[in-house]
């Protein structure tokens, strides 16, 4: 394994600088000052319910997300550099969104090969021609950022994935603020930590803002696919936090082309919804017939103008894996600029050159399915069996185009209070773009995930990772 990039050590006996006052700090810490601490943190967040739902679990369908109490620290060049390049990828991610369900440019000029869309299951031929408020189609995207470390010792940020569909994990960002201030309310005396806690209110004013032409005091709702949901914690966080209803789809139906919510007082329309239901299951008229999620006649009244959606039906595939290694080329194509963040080095599987080189060198590589999610579906090569290696080649000899591959990157790592003490674990960081019809803005930060098994590169809360709060210092 590579050496990984260490965010608080610039070498065993040398702290970097933005790191100073916190290492003092910890330095003065009891270890069971911070046990006890963490104690506190898990009994509050228990008590508040913050779980994850793992399906298929045998020990229980509710699990909390472990959460770190050491935070990872971002100077504020640092953030300020990742912040352009999160507004330009987004904003190159929405054109090529509003091309491909209308004039097809990106194809046309053979940038990205026409039946990596259209054939592609994501793809939805029913949004074609469909204009939406303010071309806008992805207003919540949650950016998958890693740092792996350079020869010279610096490291370098990479766009790992781009979420684009319902990207979830925002409420544990702010959750996690909460518990850092209440646990340790003098660090926040010495550190000028950039807040977070406004985040609910720039959604709010993101989804207010893609309202239906003419609507000027919009209705917004969120619509969650129900209590066992693995995220519905968050979806009913965020409604709460922003003052609107939580709904389900039987709370909802469409009539004369308007979508209404049954109330105690009689049906109310709806102008806004955030929606945390796949497109799959939001109409059960246009896609899945048996979906009891959705709400009958929604794309009608979407496809009408009198219904805002967010995120758009269709969004999935600018966030597809096997889209992905053509987002700087999107960025060139559309913004005629130069992708102030990089992606990770990939190769295609389904191009017969990569494929060779992927099945020569699986041991080192980590391929992924194009359509996996949540650290499903994946091989990490380093980590693997032999047994492993072997499945997964016959997997890709019969479905090629079903796989990308990258090299293993060290991500970097960050001290982590564990059973053994302080120790670095891997993680990466999740900031979450809100485009509204005139702006792109985003809070500082994002949600810090963490591998805690030792030496583990998965981060994900399914696979159990668990999560720190993310300090932006103010310059």
């Amino acid at each position: 394994m590579k050496q990984s990039f260490d965010e608080m050590q610039a070498s065993s006996t040398a702290v970097r600088d933005h790191y100073q006052t916190y290492d003092q700090w910890l330095g003065r810490q009891p270890r069971e000052l911070m046990q006890a601490r963490r104690d506190e943190a898990e009994m509050i967040f228990r008590r508040v319910g913050i779980t994850f739902a793992v399906y298929g679990d045998e020990a229980g369908t509710e699990r909390l997300i472990p959460f770190d109490l050491i935070p990872r620290i971002i100077p504020a060049q640092e953030w300020r550099e990742m912040e352009r390049g999160l507004r330009q990828r987004v904003t190159a991610l929405n054109r090529f969104l509003h091309d491909i369900y209308h004039g097809q440019e990106i194809l046309k000029a053979g940038i990205v090969p026409a039946e990596q869309v259209l054939k592609n299951a994501q793809f939805r031929p029913e949004m074609m021609g469909v204009d939406v408020p303010g071309g806008v189609y992805s207003h919540i995207a949650g950016i998958d950022i890693v740092r792996a470390a350079n020869a010279d010792g610096s490291g370098s940020y990479y766009v790992l994935e781009d979420n684009l569909r319902v990207p979830s994990g925002v409420s544990y960002m702010l959750e996690n603020r909460k518990m850092m201030m209440r646990l340790f309310p003098e660090l926040f005396g010495e550190h000028r930590v950039a807040p977070v806690a406004h985040y609910p209110d720039l959604l709010l004013d993101t989804l207010r803002s893609v309202a239906p032409a003419g609507v000027n005091e919009p209705t917004v709702v969120v619509l969650t696919p129900g209590m066992y949901n693995s995220a519905y914690f968050e979806h009913a966080f965020l409604a709460q936090q922003m003052g609107v209803e939580l709904v389900e789809g039987q709370d909802l139906f469409v009539r004369d082309g308007f979508v209404y919510m049954r109330t105690t007082q009689g049906p109310k329309r709806v102008d806004v919804i955030y929606r945390r239901v796949d497109d799959d299951f939001l109409d059960p008229k246009a896609f899945r017939p048996d979906s009891t999620l959705g709400c009958a006649g929604l794309l009608d009244a979407y496809r009408g103008g009198n219904i805002a959606l967010c995120n758009a039906i269709g969004t999935g595939i600018a966030d597809d894996k096997s889209i992905y290694p053509y987002v700087p080329r999107m960025i060139e194509f559309y913004l005629g600029e130069k992708p102030i963040l990089e992606n990770v080095p990939t190769y295609l599987c389904r191009e017969p050159e990569d494929l060779r080189y992927v099945l020569d060198h699986l041991p080192d590589l980590v391929v992924k399915e194009v359509h996996g999610a949540g650290g499903y579906g994946m091989l990490v090569g380093p980590a693997a069996t032999r047994a492993e290696i072997d499945r997964f080649r016959e997997q890709l000899m019969s479905n090629p185009g079903g796989y990308i591959a990258q090299p293993t990157l060290a991500l970097s790592s960050c001290p982590t209070f564990v059973e053994s003490g302080i120790a670095p674990r891997h993680i990466d960081l999740r900031p979450f773009v809100l485009s509204g019809r005139d702006k792109v803005q985003m809070v500082p930060g994002g949600l810090t995930r963490v591998a805690l098994k030792e030496g583990s590169l998965v981060v994900n809360s399914s696979q159990g990772g668990g999560t720190k709060d993310t300090w932006v210092l103010e310059a």
